[in-house]
């Protein structure tokens, strides 16, 4: 097959692309930034004269853009995408009803959504990591620029942001006191909650009809059907959820151990935390997770089922992970033996004071998850299903 790539700034583009060249099929890439994603003129111009000029038999993206799926909709190519983010704003538009459609989400609630909305060609599809990839720069057979190896090296590692730039801090002075203690108790309440988002029920049409006198809802274009409620608990609640959570661990572990943070975000207020600076997804991130006795992941709640890249990386790096309890880890792994779930921030303590006295204990889970995910899991395991759903599709 003869693929065309939309490349932009995922961080898992390059191992799907490699996917495809090791399946056998011929990968050509566009790159422009977008300026809306479901309409943007120059870029529909660049697209329609590349796929016009040479005959692809599919375009591919890592999550979905409404502007690639209306070109190929009217040129009669089949548009695949595979979502890494969730919930995926540009997906609440008319255009995921094209019959030119193959939509592939990791998240299984969000597939059931759409399914019930009546999209067809849209299926369950969990994120994988490229195992052979990341042995490659673990063991130096790929030569990167990068830290000092002391640099990788700790007891406890967080690599990601903090949200500490989210919007819901620039709007809360702007509301009455009413809502501002509403949301306060609707966020306080997610943090004590595990593998299930209680957010979306929780902004009922009294509380979404108060807030829209102070929260504007803007939409892409006319054809989104994005609504207040799903941008307000995604982009505002969902991002501060995600701060709070992670700088409330963050601080209480700091207390206790030695924290590496790895980010680009603004740790001066976490003032025992040992801040690493950020660190390349390529030829960086592998190497902390591999070094680091214990990796941290926190699931910001607006992935509702789904296991995040995060999880998939650290496992295919042979790190031990100590993660946030999501409802799909049942599907795939076994809790305690590939990996480790904590609830709230008391149990995680507890559980980074116990891993760090059990090294035995600690480093045969870092190997069966690792185990697990290279024989179940790679890249090559999902892009095959992928094409074989496809292929079932047309038939």
């Amino acid at each position: 097959m003869h693929i065309l790539m939309y490349r932009w700034k995922a961080y898992n583009y390059k191992d799907v692309e490699e996917t495809f060249k090791v399946l056998g099929h011929t990968m050509d890439n566009i790159e422009q930034k977008l300026g809306n994603y479901d309409i943007d003129p120059a870029f529909e111009v660049l697209l329609r004269n590349q796929l016009c000029q040479v005959h692809y038999d599919m375009v591919f993206t890592v999550n979905y853009f409404a502007v690639i799926s209306n070109i190929c909709q009217e040129l009669g190519i089949k548009y695949v995408s595979w979502t890494c983010d969730n919930p995926l704003i540009s997906m609440y538009h008319r255009s995921v009803f094209n019959d030119c459609n193959y939509i592939f989400t990791f998240d299984k609630t969000n597939y059931l959504e759409f399914k019930a909305m009546g999209v067809r060609h849209i299926w369950y599809l969990p994120l994988a990591v490229d195992t052979e990839r990341v042995d490659a720069v673990i063991d130096g057979r790929i030569e990167v620029a990068g830290m000092d190896k002391w640099a990788y090296t700790g007891d406890v590692a967080f690599v990601g942001s903090l949200y500490e730039r989210n919007s819901y801090d620039k709007l809360k002075d702007k509301l009455p006191e009413y809502l501002q203690g509403y949301f306060d108790a609707v966020m306080e309440a997610q943090l004590n909650i595990s593998g299930a988002n209680i957010i979306e029920p929780m902004l009922t049409t009294d509380i979404l009809e108060r807030l829209q006198q102070y929260f504007k809802l803007e939409k892409s274009s006319e054809e989104s059907f994005s609504d207040l409620g799903l941008i307000f608990q995604t982009t505002v609640l969902g991002f501060k959820i995600a701060e709070v959570q992670r700088r409330r661990a963050l601080i209480e572990l700091s207390k206790h151990f030695q924290v590496n943070v790895y980010s680009n975000s603004d740790v001066s207020e976490l003032v025992r935390v040992r801040y690493m600076g950020s660190v390349d997804y390529w030829s960086e991130m592998p190497k902390v997770f591999r070094e680091s006795k214990i990796n941290l992941n926190f699931t910001i709640p607006n992935i509702k089922s789904g296991i995040p890249l995060r999880v998939w990386d650290v496992l295919g790096s042979k790190g031990f992970l100590l993660t946030n309890y999501q409802a799909e880890i049942p599907y795939y792994f076994e809790e305690g033996k590939d990996l480790v779930c904590f609830d709230g921030v008391e149990d995680l303590r507890e559980k980074v004071a116990y891993y760090l006295k059990h090294e035995d204990e600690r480093m045969q889970i870092a190997e069966n998850g690792y185990k697990k995910v290279k024989e179940y899991h790679t890249y090559v395991h999902r892009v095959s299903e992928m094409l074989r759903i496809i292929e079932k599709a047309e038939d």
